[in-house]
């Protein structure tokens, strides 16, 4: 089921993994029922279940029939929630398992339940569990449910030398306590992290990690429940499982009900704005990147990071995602976010932010980790922070307009940060900068920053005229001309006539598609056609679009990278409004059947000839791109019925 790794790699692919979220955290689950990755308590925290980076001595929490031979039968969502439901069939019988992160409650739980289907079925569990991102070692005991020790002491950790060599991943290993009848959950403590699991049978400590079987006879349920909570506080309370499940679906479904879709992708086009809400974090507004770090674009290579953080220029387009489809609280809410993030001096803003608006986002590598298909170095942190992308203030501009046509009120304060924006952007559009690809090489004079700029001075000359806003609208007004005039002057190959990546350059990079989207040019502009037919001939592989070519050395890393989705998506909406209806339907169709079978997953990019995702997972930009498609088909449509 779903595609494969390239012969002798050993993870389980990319595209098979489910995404489980309580809009504070996300769990990412293997076909085979393994647990690889869970942040506990925020989407940055550090992995407490890290296998999707290395292997399972770096954490993992297996659930699965016993029988290795099992058959997967069925596996996804159910139907507008993010609650995954998988039904193995073994010789024995038939099991169904449910999973969700409940949401409500302040509180960061996993749940799984299993229940008889037909027979009875053997199940294995395995809880491997290790903080720090497979680093810290955790002391073990069991416990009874009120608190109190069964264990008289925690378990000591094997030495970092024994691990490392694979002989043993202690100590979670707690000595079994005596069948009192009190001993009802198993407690593991590393630092300020406490992680309590709840269930009957517990598993026992077996060769440094703790596994265990049981039966599940037709009709019946076991629950297993695993709660994060700070070591200094007591145990939380128990889940109570059916009506945790019950609450969550209902809120998820809520939720999509307000969804303001109905074309002939409204199914993707949900599930995409399902998966942006559980990337949002329900406390702050930010609005991730990705789920994961160091997911390698380049199984092998260097090119992993991580994407665990709140990028200007992704949460603005996601905003403008959900602002289409009706959500204004979420837009309000990410509004606020920026406004907390930003504040301070113009010339300070960042490119992006830690979840709470965090400024310091230092990268460092994971040694101790083998890295995904041993794609290496793993990353924490993200030293492109640090970097001038002259575009992001463009987008965000773009994004906030949008607001205001859909009738979100602008506070005295709002306006006020972003006239100080654009009267910082007038200062520093024409420098050199690392572009919306967060290139690592020499700075250039980014064409598509450029076009950015310009979107940026247009909406704000549209405030002060459309909406009475005070500006200074004769600057913006003269600097937007300004960038105009260099842009198709310089940003534009004599010969082919379309635009290029960088000013004086002749290369032709994706993001240049993103020029009609806002509105520097018509869609059927000569300039945008040419734009359009140099992107098809110098960056489509295999039918799908890269952003741009690798091998210029450009971005100053080794390696190449495969097709990228969202750039891709651009390319359908191109097509759909300039009258290319069955080309565009036809990459839509294919891009749709890319995600993860019953999930409707997308990763940031598709290696065709292994038929593998790559790139951290799941990608908001993806989704949110494909959002964009579907309203550009949508409109095919509505023209048609005109």
């Amino acid at each position: 089921m779903g595609p494969t790794l390239p012969s002798g790699s050993l993870p389980q692919p990319i595209g098979s993994y489910a995404l489980l979220g309580d809009l504070h955290c996300a769990a990412l689950v293997s076909e085979e029922g393994s647990v690889d990755w869970l942040c506990l308590p925020r989407f940055d925290s550090p992995a407490c279940f890290a296998a999707l980076l290395g292997t399972p001595d770096d954490g993992r929490w297996l659930l699965r029939p016993a029988d290795d031979d099992a058959e997967l039968l069925e596996r996804g969502y159910r139907a507008d929630t993010l609650t995954l439901e998988t039904v193995w069939r073994t010789g024995t019988g038939t099991v169904r398992v449910t999973e969700t992160m409940p949401v409500g409650g302040r509180r960061a739980d996993l749940v799984r339940r299993v229940e008889g289907v037909e027979g009875t079925v053997r199940m294995r569990q395995e809880l491997v569990l290790r903080f720090g991102y497979g680093a810290d070692i955790p002391w073990v005991r069991r416990i009874r449910d009120d608190g109190s020790a069964v264990d008289a002491a925690f378990a000591l950790p094997a030495p970092r030398q024994t691990r490392l060599r694979g002989v043993g991943s202690g100590p979670n290993a707690a000595t079994s306590a005596s069948d009192d009848g009190g001993a009802q959950a198993l407690l593991a403590v590393a630092g300020p992290d406490a992680v309590l699991l709840r269930c009957d049978p517990l598993p026992v400590p077996v060769d440094h990690r703790h596994a265990g079987e049981f039966d599940v006879a037709a009709g019946r349920r076991h629950d297993l429940v695993l709660t994060w909570y700070p070591s200094h506080r007591p145990p939380p309370e128990p889940v109570y499982v059916t009506a945790a499940i019950d609450r969550t679906d209902a809120w998820w479904k809520d939720w999509a009900s307000r969804c303001a879709h109905e074309g002939r992708y409204s199914g993707p086009v949900k599930r995409s704005l399902l998966t942006l809400r559980a990337l949002t974090h329900e406390d702050t507004g930010g609005i991730v990147a990705a789920a994961t770090t160091s997911l390698p674009e380049d199984i092998g290579g260097e090119r992993n990071w991580d994407y665990r953080y709140v990028w200007l220029r992704d949460a603005a387009l996601t905003l403008e995602a959900l602002l289409a489809h009706g959500y204004l609280d979420i837009a309000d809410s990410w509004r606020q976010w920026l406004l907390r993030a930003v504040a301070g001096a113009p010339e300070d803003v960042q490119i992006m932010y830690g979840i709470a608006g965090e400024r310091r986002l230092e990268e460092y590598e994971l040694d101790h980790l083998a890295g995904y298909a041993g794609s290496r170095p793993v990353r924490v942190g993200n030293a492109a922070v640090a970097q001038l992308q002259v575009d992001v203030i463009g987008e965000v501009m773009v994004a906030l307009h949008a607001a205001r046509c859909a009738g979100l009120p602008t506070d005295v304060f709002s306006w006020s940060l972003q006239a100080a924006l654009l009267d910082h952007l007038a200062e520093i559009w024409d420098r050199y900068d690392n572009g919306i690809w967060e290139i690592r090489g020499e700075l250039r004079a980014f064409t598509h920053s450029r076009i950015m700029a310009w979107a940026a001075f247009d909406r704000g000359v549209r405030a002060v005229e459309d909406f009475g806003r005070p500006g200074h609208v004769e600057v913006w007004q003269r600097t937007a001309d300004e960038i105009r005039e260099q842009v198709l002057r310089d940003g534009v190959d004599p010969e082919r006539g379309n635009l290029v990546q960088y000013l004086g350059g002749t290369t032709v990079d994706a993001a240049l598609l993103q020029a009609a989207q806002v509105g520097f040019l018509d869609w059927d502009d000569p300039v945008m056609l040419a734009t359009v037919q140099a992107v098809e001939s110098d960056l489509v592989r295999d039918g799908l679009v890269l952003r741009y070519r690798a091998e210029t050395g450009v971005d100053g890393l080794a390696g190449d990278e495969h097709p990228f989705l969202a750039c891709s998506f651009w390319l359908v909406e191109h097509w759909a409004r300039t009258g290319r209806e069955k080309e565009a339907t036809s990459l839509m169709d294919r891009l749709v059947s890319l995600s993860t079978p019953g999930l409707g997953l997308l990763a940031e990019e598709y290696d065709p000839a292994a038929g593998i995702f790559t790139g951290n997972y799941p990608q908001a930009f993806s989704h949110l791109a494909l959002v964009r498609a579907a309203e550009a088909l949508d409109h095919v449509d509505q023209r048609d019925e005109w």
